[in-house]
């Protein structure tokens, strides 16, 4: 199958100079060493950071190589919320990829891929692969509308009755269906989808980003050596439940006035949980601002703990795949999960302690009992998360899973 040509279709796709996740460039780059030709479909307008990343003449799209994977920009409408500005900028991404993708002067794609990070860039991706009769993977990175319904939406409103619709026509057109989370089988095979085209490709981790140098660093900036660190990276939003590391903080600010949160990142709840820093006078607490993906390492290797927290919800009874948690695997420290999901990497690697979500006390205890283990212990415990990522959740090992599925649909088509 190499030399062949893929078309990816991901509204939040980024590059490594942004933060956020980058797992389709982080596949992208793997299939170009293997001899593909790559282009990602993806937004400039951020999804994190919500403003407008490129600076567009009079074309509505840019063309950008980035270490060998092809990116097509597009400019879509613009949001500040989750409201119906955010539904249009979906349905601006998912028309403005389809007229793009038949406009620019490329080879005709051998498999098309698109990802559900909402359903409308899946839709686009099938209609071209039916234009240009090449194999349709679908990815299912979020289970609509079943998410939307978790979280509390009517399963009568008109949005959800229509993803519903539209869910079940896409499952049952793709070739093949990816899914992120690991028991999401369960759901789509109950809407009548043969396990056959189910194929699980959990998140991963690029390990050339993660080759650890010393020299000038945060911590010789900002900390004393006798500090210890708990550290966030990412998003600060709703699902990320950073209340209860804030809770966590006001407890142990007293007694254990050595120990120093940080959280490095943005979203629509830092604006709140910095009024409550400030009114409650929680001095050992840092907010910095969010950095791109490439240089989030920096952060994490001079931390003593890293921190993850889910909410108690029925979100993730399929399971989770967090980004940042295999990130925060491969960096070689323990970590504190707060979660009740399905499945659990930092257990099942012996990577650190989980307690039970949205429960302040019980996480101020972990990050007690880690602040007091010995740092060979601690290291331990990071060298199991880093072992457990490189054989499960590395980047070539995932592509590996990739390159079947092509080779099987591609037989498929032929046949």
């Amino acid at each position: 199958m190499a030399n062949k040509n893929i078309w990816l279709f991901n509204h939040y796709a980024i590059t490594p100079n942004l933060p956020g996740g980058t797992r389709h460039f982080d596949f992208g780059k793997e299939l170009v060493r293997r001899g593909y030709k790559v282009t990602i479909f993806a937004s400039s307008f951020h999804y994190s950071l919500l403003r407008e990343t490129k600076e567009y003449e009079k074309e509505k799209f840019i063309i950008e190589d980035y270490e060998g994977v092809r990116f097509v920009w597009l400019k879509t409408f613009s949001y500040s919320g989750n409201d119906w500005r955010r539904v249009v900028n979906m349905l601006s991404y998912a028309i403005r990829a389809y007229e793009v993708a038949q406009k620019i002067n490329t080879e005709k794609p051998d498999i098309i891929i698109g990802s559900s990070v909402h359903l409308f860039a899946v839709f686009t991706a099938y209609l071209l692969s039916k234009k240009y009769k090449t194999p349709f993977i679908m990815e299912v990175r979020d289970l609509w509308p079943q998410t939307l319904m978790d979280m509390g939406v009517s399963k009568w409103h008109p949005f959800v009755i229509l993803l519903g619709i539209l869910e079940k026509f896409l499952y049952k057109r793709a070739d093949k269906i990816i899914v992120l989370l690991p028991r999401a089988n369960e759901y789509i095979e109950k809407l009548g989808i043969s396990p056959e085209k189910i194929v699980w490709i959990p998140n991963g981790v690029d390990f050339e980003r993660f080759q650890f140098k010393n020299g000038g660093s945060l911590r010789d900036e900002t900390y004393t050596s006798d500090e210890f660190i708990v550290t966030y990276t990412g998003a600060i939003g709703k699902a990320n439940n950073l209340d209860v590391a804030v809770e966590a903080a006001k407890i142990l600010q007293k007694d254990y006035p050595n120990i120093k949160f940080l959280f490095v990142g943005d979203g629509p709840e830092k604006g709140r949980l910095l009024e409550i820093v400030k009114k409650e006078k929680i001095n050992n607490l840092e907010f910095k601002a969010p950095l791109p993906k490439d240089r989030i390492v920096e952060i994490i290797q001079k931390a003593d703990v890293l921190f993850l927290a889910l909410k108690d919800s029925p979100l993730y009874k399929y399971g989770i795949s967090l980004n940042k948690l295999f990130d925060y695997l491969a960096s070689g420290k323990p970590i504190i999960f707060s979660s009740n999901s399905i499945n659990n990497p930092v257990d099942e690697a012996k990577a650190g302690i989980t307690v039970p979500p949205d429960n302040p006390q019980a996480l101020a205890d972990a990050i007690i009992k880690l602040y007091k283990m010995s740092p060979e212990e601690r290291r331990a415990m990071g060298l199991n998360g880093r072992k457990y990522v490189e054989k499960y959740h590395s980047i070539p090992v995932l592509v590996d899973k990739l390159e079947k599925i092509f080779e099987e649909v591609g037989v498929m088509k032929k046949g």
